[in-house]
């Protein structure tokens, strides 16, 4: 069955024609954002969501989205999102954080020369038929220290435009490196060197608990006497209370803002100050960056339900649509992996030790980790997937441990698992074969050879013989096909192991009398879903 699409929020039509032509099931239903009780009435129907800002995903939307997989918001800013409530009903959340770069870094520039040369208040006054050239006296931008917070994807193209500007360009940005810095042409400082030497601030970074009032009045109080302060980024960057006060002081010259730390913005300490230009949230409002994010949402949506490809996702490590086609078997045989370790261990698990060896270390092992994890979880929680597994081990205080290593055996590359529970560890170790199957390479230290089944029997023993004949003529006794068999030694007359394939789950007599012959030290039924 197609993979079903709802695009509740205002899409291009060739936007939801992306998802028509890669054979989703789309439909497009513009206004229903606004409807939270249809929205909840209906979204069990469908394996992902499109949206942009009207569409709210809270915890109780998720409660009635039983199918849904993937959110993909068409824009950058997921406010409207519940990532938390998202990730623990295992639903991947995306973004478009590309499509509406140059737009949102263009306004913050426009907005620039509009506070610096006080444009909105002189069109208006020339409206009104007043001619007041001499009140609007403006500043130039060539030769001005620009501070700009934050140094990313918008922020950089910013610093580019205002070296083409002739400015000087210092920056704050922890995560930018001298390197880069020099690359870029500006001077990276902190922040403090920033507010005493920069004539204008923008401001580029996301609203977290570190950015939160990266503005506040004691900073504010640092910044040059004449500062001008452009805020396009997220409302909540700078104490709004504090710089209305300042400007109305003369300490800051002028602020440009387009985000609000309340939206809609119908009531604000900055509304009605001279040399205040606002904005209503237009950072992302052109015409290409609306049709690039709806395209570019389209895109991963489509490729995440049908080939499996994670890209801008927020709560899931990303995966190329290249990468998951090279790491597809591997991703399986990292559930299986888990899957199998998981249906063997009955104790709480208080870590998972995973070794990535030979060409397999140069994987996307964050995707690989999730999907151990989520083989391990299953379990117990037989709704975790990849989005939803790291958040539940997170929770139970589960310690994940990764190491990657060059070749060290005879396989071109093998993942091993570990668990460890309060009374034991316990591991298994896979490879991918050149057919793309994936194959247990080892259990308990036991090289073996097998194939992953849907149905499958796992013993240990003492390595005596009549074990097989035991297990064949009880499998035959209780009406249980035996397609296929692997077996394992330690040495002889030492541990062994059985792998047995079979058409049909063994019920529980089987099991009973297999106990009864007192031969097994360990005798454990094993389900794999091998789609």
């Amino acid at each position: 069955m197609a993979p079903k699409v709802l695009v509740s929020d205002k899409l291009s039509e060739t936007a939801v024609q992306i998802f028509r032509d890669r054979g989703i099931d789309v439909d497009f239903m513009p206004d229903l954002g606004k409807d939270k009780d249809k929205l909840a009435e209906v979204i069990g129907q469908y394996d992902g969501l499109a949206i942009r800002s009207a569409t709210k995903v809270t915890p109780s939307l998720l409660e009635h989205a039983t199918n849904l997989k993937v959110v993909g918001r068409a824009g950058i800013g997921t406010d409207n999102v519940d990532k938390d409530a998202a990730s623990k009903k295992g639903v991947i959340v995306m973004n478009t954080p590309f499509g509406n770069m140059i737009t949102t870094a263009e306004h913050a520039i426009a907005m620039m020369f509009a506070v610096a040369r006080q444009i909105p208040e002189a069109s208006a006054s020339t409206h009104a038929g007043k001619w007041e050239k001499s009140k609007f006296m403006g500043v130039e931008l060539t030769g001005k220290t620009l501070g700009v917070i934050g140094a990313g994807n918008i922020g950089g193209i910013v610093c580019d435009r205002a070296r083409g500007l002739k400015m000087k360009v210092v920056a704050y940005d922890p995560y930018l490196g001298e390197e880069k810095a020099d690359k870029m042409g500006v001077e990276k400082v902190e922040l403090e060197e920033l507010l005493t030497r920069a004539d204008f601030i923008t401001l580029h970074v996301p609203l977290t608990d570190a950015t939160r009032n990266i503005l506040s009045k004691e900073n504010l109080a640092k910044t040059k006497k004449g500062v001008r302060i452009i805020n396009c980024a997220r409302g909540g960057l700078v104490d709004e209370a504090a710089l209305a006060e300042m400007l109305k002081s003369g300490h800051v010259a002028g602020a440009a803002f387009d985000v609000f730390a309340e939206e809609p913005a119908k009531d604000n300490v900055l509304f009605n100050l001279p040399n205040v230009v606002c904005t209503p949230h237009l950072g992302a409002s052109t015409s290409e960056a609306q049709e690039n994010v709806a395209l570019q949402v389209a895109e991963q949506m489509s490729n995440y339900l049908i080939d499996g490809a994670v890209e801008n996702a927020l709560n899931m490590p990303s995966m190329t649509a290249e990468e998951a086609k090279v790491m597809g078997p591997w991703v399986k045989l990292a559930g299986h992996l888990g899957a199998f370790i998981g249906q063997m261990t009955d104790e709480p698990v208080k870590a998972i030790n995973i070794l990535y060896d030979g060409t397999v270390a140069d994987m996307n092992l964050a995707a690989l980790n999730c999907s151990v994890i989520a083989g391990i979880m299953k379990r117990a929680n037989p709704d975790v997937n990849l989005v939803s597994a790291p958040v539940v081990a997170k929770e139970r205080g589960i310690q994940i441990s990764t190491t990657n290593q060059d070749k060290s055996g005879a396989f071109d590359g093998y993942i091993k698992v570990t668990v460890v529970t309060e009374k034991r560890e316990r591991s298994i170790a896979g490879t991918v074969f050149s057919d793309g199957k994936p194959r247990f390479i080892q259990i308990k230290g036991i090289n073996i050879d097998a194939e992953v089944g849907e149905h499958m029997l796992y013993t240990t023993n003492e390595d005596v013989p009549g074990i097989i004949g035991t297990l064949g003529a009880t499998m035959g006794k209780g009406g249980v096909n035996i397609a296929n068999f692997t077996l394992g030694r330690a040495n002889a007359g030492g541990e062994a192991i059985a792998l047995l394939y079979l058409d049909e789950a063994p019920n529980a007599a089987v099991l009973k009398e297999l106990e009864g012959t007192g031969l097994f030290r360990q005798i454990k039924p094993l389900e794999f879903d091998l789609a």
